[in-house]
């Protein structure tokens, strides 16, 4: 089991990670290098031989390998994100970027998301050198720049630039999963990732005819965009149920005693209270309208506008998201991918599955494991693309009142220092068996 010294560096790692500010704004504006070289030094302090890696300058990558005791065994990638989303120190009780730890909690911009889980990693890591731990299968520790945005300084390179650092690996870990979800019955869920829907982000450009505003205009940009957008909005998008979610709801519907009737999801899911908001934003595509862009004068009609769609599909109905695209926005209004991403499927009876669940259980044996799909995206997307499937695996046990979902992207995003020495004896527990 991870010591003790690994718990106090799992607070003090968490802290420090917090106060090297690595907010990514996107289009490139964003230098992780300080954290990654943070990261670096703490795994040559446990003897291992980390490599920095970068496409653009400062947008640095950090990756290690740990030799298993079985070399016939597949590798397992290890995986956390560097950067942040921005924060305006002005809307928090802390700054951001402090990495106050007062009242047993760590605070600051990346305490959840997820320079937590990296801080884990580093604290087990740590733990092993001193004990002369190996796992039984090689371990490849990756903290990546870029996730926020476009991962095309981060994970994107690494798999297509350094492929040969990841030879051996089948599956990987990463962020969002085996969380504590209090249902407000007392009853306290775990849900392990095991799928993610696909990213489509999208831009939609009208085209009409220029005029003065003062004069009817029937080819108006702005009115061909705005209908395609209102459709968009509206739309109801049909039901589908995917593996992973077939399983969620299953077990869901077992653990509180309802009939799994999956003809009548909608249904299921009003009978499931709380627990079923791990399970309403995958049981259907879906497109939002984000941002809206058009004209530059209030007498000037544009001959042009745009506005840009977050869209996100589930593995398996790619096809029918574009599909139904082309028919919403119609004849008058063109759409793009802005940002594209494969959607993800794992497998929820593996045994890699089976040993996260016993994880979790062994330290927290209240607790109800169930399976998940992540309405967003992480790294594993890319990761995917070198044969790597991949779950969302960061242990946090949580109190009651703490809203987990709230704290990404949130303002005065926190993490318990209990929860973090939870992370730390889960990670540990499962690496070593893993």
């Amino acid at each position: 089991m991870a010591d003790g010294q690994a718990l106090d560096e799992v607070v003090t790692f968490t802290s420090d990670l917090i106060r090297i500010d690595t907010t990514n704004r996107g289009g490139g504006d964003c230098r992780e290098r300080p954290a990654a070289e943070y990261a670096a030094a703490r795994l040559a302090e446990a003897g291992l031989e980390p490599a920095l890696l970068e496409r653009t300058e400062g947008r640095t990558n950090v990756v290690a390998r740990i030799e298993g005791t079985d070399p016939s065994a597949d590798a397992l990638l290890v995986h956390g994100h560097l950067d942040v989303v921005p924060a305006q120190a002005g809307e928090w009780s802390v700054h951001p970027f402090s990495g106050e730890i007062r009242d047993g909690v760590v605070w600051g911009r990346g305490a959840v998301d997820m320079k937590n889980m990296d801080a884990m990693i580093l604290a087990v890591v740590r733990s092993w050198a001193r004990e002369g731990v190996r796992p039984r299968r090689d371990v490849v520790i990756a903290f990546t720049a870029d996730e926020e945005a476009s991962a095309e300084d981060g994970s994107g390179f690494l798999a297509d630039r350094h492929a040969a650092l990841f030879e051996g690996c089948t599956e990987g870990i990463g962020e969002s999963g085996a969380f504590t979800v209090h249902d407000g019955s007392g009853r306290q869920l775990y849900p392990l990732a095991a799928g993610e829907r696909g990213t489509g982000w999208v831009k939609l450009t009208a085209h009409g005819r220029a005029a003065h505003g003062s004069r009817p205009n029937r080819e108006n940009a702005v009115t061909r965009l705005a209908a395609a957008v209102t459709r968009i909005g509206a739309h109801e998008w049909p039901l589908r149920l995917t593996p992973t979610v077939r399983a969620a709801l299953t077990e869901l519907a077992a653990l509180y005693g309802l009939d799994a009737d999956l003809d009548d999801v909608d249904g299921l899911l009003e009978k499931l209270g709380p627990a079923a908001r791990l399970v309403e934003a995958t049981v259907r595509n879906s497109a939002n309208p984000t941002m809206l862009e058009a004209g530059y004068k209030v007498n000037v009609i544009p001959g042009e506008a745009v506005a840009y769609v977050d869209g996100r599909y589930l593995p398996g109905h790619e096809d029918e998201f574009r599909a139904t695209l082309d028919q919403l926005t119609g004849p008058d209004v063109n759409w793009e991918f802005h940002h594209h991403e494969v959607a993800l499927q794992s497998p929820v009876d593996s045994p890699t599955y089976a040993r996260m669940r016993a994880a979790v259980e062994e330290f927290a044996p209240e607790g109800h494991v169930v399976p998940y799909c992540m309405p967003g995206g992480t790294d594993a997307k890319q990761f995917s693309r070198l044969g790597i499937t991949g779950y969302g695996f960061s242990p946090l046990k949580l109190p009651e009142g703490y809203d987990y979902g709230a704290m990404f992207h949130g303002v005065d995003e926190r993490v318990p220092i209990e929860a973090l020495h939870f992370g730390v004896r889960v990670l540990d527990r499962f690496l070593r068996t893993a």
